[in-house]
């Protein structure tokens, strides 16, 4: 779907293999500083303070998660996703942060003037029509410039409108297949013999 939009659309990809020692530093302190309540997530600064060490002190090799989505714009600007399931264990986010500075550490240590932006992505939202429910976020993701729920996300890939798309696409094969899929379910359904 991305693929359309964007110059390069790739998947379980790698950001890098170096971090500078300072760039972990750096790291370090916008987690404890999130983690302690002393400061407030800001993507834009905290990517700026990355960009200031990212080549800083001796660069160490590291084997980080992999990017479940990368996207580069035709005016070189990178995205990098980590999609996470619709309810994820709150007590994760500090990790999930860890990992979007890592991503941004990596990546800018070989293109210190890159223009990257790192998210988590939530495909859907179970709480439809409500808002998706962001308050175990807050706090460890800056939610407007870090987190691309539902619609958001898919209408980012795919542009105005892809979300319903797909919703159409979903429901449309779901009443075609339905009996096919009934009868694959009905199989769980019989008591043990």
């Amino acid at each position: 779907m991305a693929k359309g939009r964007f110059k390069v659309a790739k998947s379980q990809a790698t950001a890098g293999e170096y971090i500078s020692e300072e760039a972990f530093k750096v790291i370090q302190d916008i987690v404890n500083d999130l983690t302690t309540a002393k400061g407030s997530p800001d993507k834009f600064s905290e990517i700026e303070r990355l960009r200031e060490v990212c080549q800083l002190g001796k660069m160490q090799k590291v084997k980080l998660t992999k990017i479940d989505l990368w996207l580069e714009s035709q005016t070189q600007e990178w995205y990098l996703f980590d999609l996470k399931t619709v309810k994820p264990n709150a007590g994760g986010f500090k990790e999930f942060k860890r990992t979007l500075l890592e991503w941004v550490a990596t990546v800018l240590a070989k293109e210190p003037t890159l223009k990257i932006y790192t998210m988590i992505a939530i495909p859907y939202n179970p709480y439809e029509p409500q808002p998706y429910n962001r308050w175990t976020m807050r706090g460890m993701l800056d939610l407007p410039n870090e987190l691309k729920v539902a619609e958001e996300f898919w209408d980012f890939l795919g542009g105005p409108g892809s979300y319903q798309d797909l919703l159409d696409v979903f429901e449309r094969i779901g009443l075609e297949l339905r009996l096919e899929i009934d009868a694959y379910f009905a199989k769980f359904n019989q008591p043990p013999v």
